[in-house]
């Protein structure tokens, strides 16, 4: 993401890492950050930018993450998903 849209997403409304959100909260996902492997690969699962997603299960030390979107359900490493920048909707 380049730095006008990262900058315009900040100013524009209350965007938060992925990985600083609690269970049962509601995200809508405002962009994936970098160009790595690992970025292209959440896009291809789905994971693109207004895509709204619930967090499901913590796991007891915080890591891995397990939310629910497009009826489907996936566990995320905190590291793999700092990536994900988003919003809280509920």
């Amino acid at each position: 993401m380049n730095m006008k849209k990262k900058e315009a997403l900040s100013e524009n409304c209350d965007c938060i890492a992925f990985c600083k959100l609690k269970k049962g909260v509601c995200a809508r996902i405002l962009g994936i950050e970098g160009s790595s492997d690992l970025a292209c690969r959440l896009q291809e699962m789905g994971l693109v930018q207004g895509t709204e997603l619930m967090i499901e299960k913590v796991a007891p030390l915080g890591d891995p993450v397990e939310i629910s979107f497009r009826g489907q359900h996936l566990c995320l490493r905190k590291n793999e998903a700092s990536c994900i920048q988003v919003e809280i909707i509920r």
